[in-house]
């Protein structure tokens, strides 16, 4: 928990900042900046005061040496929703195109250079990278900027289910704050539907509940061999999806079917965590591209002088979650990453449980944009 109090470089960012919203409802009596963010999925917010501290970075280029980095942050002081439960135990990161955000904050003074990259782990860990520009053999793709709606966002042009291609024009964000990936017809229809033509296994239907469409039945020998799935984006450069699919268990963490983790959605369209398995992501502001290539998240493009734990016993427990609190959708903000689920079965009192075919970082993006600097160290933390 953190407590303003027992840090002795944290204040309240006061009305008179610059990085306080004039429209906030600022109290001239306590001096204090607050913050309101609401979030799609049913009454789901959170509110509180803005906070500068301290965060304490270590560099990775050169000779590693510790940065403090001075940031504003929101601290968190009424939840509700899907908060109330372990949708964010951890808190809200910000990584967005405001000012406040962590990012643009770093970029701003001269700490990491305008760009970052998170990679998504299949083993459960992670890393976030300031400062990472990305190197010459990613892949990469124009960023959409809308100043209505600054998110990161990309043009997909086609999609290859199995061996079946189609052109399939839409956009969509790309948004590291949602577990699974959305789509709003018709690029649902045709994605799921084409995936499903070509499923071996039998079709099963779940519990209501269940956010997903398109489940089947696992043989008693557990094997799975789904089609794969790959998007074209703008520019031709393929995005390999890694993991599609969820599997359930019961109980005895036997598993009894697997889903496409592939959500219906109306009019947005969320390139979520679970499209993202298995990849570094960059998130370059300068050159306004996002980029990706596959990738080991213990390691990094040069070298690395972060020690990480590969001991499995090392990963935190997942948390679990109704269905109905599981991914608070961010095109308002950021969204909890949810890595499992405990779903009631539909026929019996017994509880089944959704796995991620890779757990996630459990810190929780605000995808919002940034901006850029040139030739400065890069930055990196490790999430747990």
């Amino acid at each position: 928990m953190y407590s303003p109090r027992k840090s002795s470089t944290s204040r309240k960012v006061p009305c008179s900042s610059s990085l306080c919203d004039p429209q906030a409802d600022c109290s001239a009596a306590s001096n204090s900046c607050p913050y309101s963010i609401q979030y799609l999925s049913e009454n789901t917010s959170s509110k509180g005061v803005l906070v500068e501290d301290v965060l304490y970075l270590t560099t990775e280029s050169g000779q590693s040496k510790i940065t403090q980095a001075p940031i504003t942050f929101g601290c968190g002081q009424v939840q509700s929703g899907s908060f109330l439960g372990s949708a964010a135990p951890n808190g809200l990161l910000g990584l967005g195109m405001d000012s406040k955000s962590v990012p643009s904050l770093l970029a701003s003074k001269g700490i990491a250079a305008n760009s970052f990259s998170m990679c998504f782990g299949e083993d459960g860990h992670g890393r976030i990278n300031f400062g990472d520009t990305g190197s010459s053999d990613q892949l990469e793709t124009p960023l959409n900027i809308y100043k209505q709606n600054p998110y990161y966002n990309i043009s997909i042009t086609g999609a290859m289910v199995g061996g079946k291609s189609f052109d399939t024009k839409f956009s969509a964000v790309v948004d590291s704050g949602t577990s699974f990936t959305a789509l709003s017809d018709p690029m649902y229809t045709e994605i799921t539907s084409t995936f499903n033509a070509q499923v071996k296994e039998s079709r099963k239907h779940l519990d209501a509940s269940m956010p997903f469409e398109y489940c089947y039945s696992i043989s008693a020998q557990g094997a799975v061999n789904p089609p794969n799935i790959s998007l074209t984006a703008k520019g031709g450069s393929i995005f390999p999806v890694n993991g599609p699919i969820i599997t359930i268990t019961d109980t005895s963490s036997r598993p009894i079917a697997y889903c496409l983790a592939i959500m219906k959605s109306e009019g947005v369209n969320l390139i979520g965590e679970n499209f993202m398995s298995g990849l570094k992501i960059v998130f370059d502001r300068e050159r306004l591209v996002l980029g990706w290539k596959t990738f080991n998240c213990y390691n990094f493009d040069n070298s690395s002088k972060l020690p990480v734990n590969r001991n499995p016993s090392a990963d935190p427990p997942k948390p679990a979650l109704g269905p109905s609190s599981s991914n608070p959708e961010a095109a308002k903000g950021a969204s909890p990453n949810i890595t499992q689920i405990d779903v009631p079965h539909s026929s019996s009192s017994s509880e089944t449980r959704l796995h991620l075919s890779g757990t996630f970082l459990s810190a929780t993006i605000a995808l919002l944009f940034l901006a850029a600097l040139d030739q400065l160290p890069a930055i990196y933390i490790t999430l747990y």
